[in-house]
């Protein structure tokens, strides 16, 4: 196809004519320049940065995703395996709750006895939470024992790492180590006999100069009825001695026999302890 010269020609000084117009609007009337887009980022990014912000803000409070309520009958116990493989031997007379967190596991022991067998995770502690005391573990093997006011952390393997809730103290304990907590009083740390501490897994109860109230806070995880001290004067007696958990009543005929005390029963089926010079 042929083209026409003079029709180029007509086209290109039109051309150049609007580019004259073009520049010289431009000259004229200048258009403002763009305004720079402040951190301005694709939607899809924005909704991950939050995502992850939400993520993160979780991840430190630590929730829990899953509970559960166990608890062992006067005169029973209860061994669990949890889904970590940790091992808990529940004593007598025992309560707690365990829960699963993002970034913890943690047990809250309500009363009684437990003997633990940490399964190992270094990202996730183990944290048993006894009132008066918490324990935090990665790896190890303890006993713990709440009694209303009065706490017990016993190591057997591994270390723990116990903070006193009253006053925020942390310790350290190693195998053989106790750290007994009461409250209203300083925290006690000693040695002791490890296998005495857990022989209650094999039924058998180990006092070895023992002051009197401690003892009867013992028989009484693995007695339905009440025991009273009725004389505070006995407190402090000393009891010495092994003896079978499966028979408490046995222990308690034998007391007058080993300390100046009367053993009496009361209407209501409580146990009562007195000096023997108090009549019933």
């Amino acid at each position: 196809m042929s083209r026409d010269p003079h029709k180029s020609k007509d086209f290109s000084q039109e051309d150049e004519a609007i580019a004259r117009v073009r520049e010289d609007l431009k000259q004229r009337f200048p258009l403002p320049p763009p305004t720079p887009a402040k951190n301005k980022r694709p939607a899809g990014k924005t909704l991950g940065l939050l995502l992850l912000a939400i993520v993160a803000g979780v991840a430190w409070i630590d929730p829990a995703y899953r509970s559960e309520h166990v608890a062992s009958q006067v005169g029973q116990r209860q061994a669990l395996l949890l889904a970590d493989g940790t091992q808990v031997l529940l004593d007598s007379n025992t309560e707690m709750t365990i829960s699963w967190h993002l970034r913890s596991r943690q047990v809250e022991l309500k009363a009684g006895q437990a003997l633990f067998e940490v399964s190992p995770m270094v990202y996730r502690p183990f944290l048993v939470d006894a009132g008066l005391a918490v324990v935090r573990v990665v790896g190890t093997r303890f006993n713990v024992r709440r009694q209303e006011q009065d706490v017990q952390i016993t190591v057997a393997e591994g270390r723990v790492a116990v903070r006193a809730a009253a006053t925020g103290a942390v310790a350290a304990l190693e195998p053989g180590q106790q750290l007994r907590v009461h409250k209203g009083q300083e925290a006690r740390l000693g040695r002791v006999d490890v296998d005495d501490v857990t022989a209650w897994q094999q039924s058998r109860l180990v006092f070895e100069s023992t002051p009197l109230e401690d003892v009867i806070d013992t028989l009484q995880r693995y007695h339905r009825q009440p025991i009273r001290l009725m004389d505070p004067r006995l407190a402090r007696l000393p009891v010495s001695g092994v003896f079978d958990s499966g028979h408490v009543d046995r222990l308690l005929a034998l007391l007058p026999g080993i300390l100046p005390v009367r053993v009496s029963t009361a209407a209501d089926g409580s146990v009562l302890i007195d000096s023997p010079g108090q009549k019933k």
